[in-house]
């Protein structure tokens, strides 16, 4: 798979997770997320899960209101309810 800035791919055999890491850091708030190859049922589908989520938390905040160049409680409470349900 082809990378991709704001996703990071996990391989670890020794560890517990493998899978995928949404990050992003915009304006002063960053927002993670992690997609499991286990819970998705393999790295595509976690990895189109990710992009997918990663493509609608750009569009929201590249959209959102700023409050003195940050972003507001309300845009940080759609962004952590859009994690939620990815």
């Amino acid at each position: 798979m082809e990378s991709i800035k704001n996703l990071t791919r996990f391989t670890y055999e020794t560890a517990a997770f493998q899978g995928w890491r949404l990050s992003i850091s915009r304006k002063g708030a960053t927002f993670t997320k992690y997609f499991s190859d286990k819970k998705y049922g393999d790295d595509a589908k976690s990895f189109a899960a990710a992009e997918a989520a990663l493509l609608a938390l750009r569009t929201l905040l590249d959209s959102a209101k700023l409050v003195d160049g940050k972003h507001t409680a309300v845009t940080k409470a759609k962004v952590e309810k859009l994690l939620t349900k990815a």
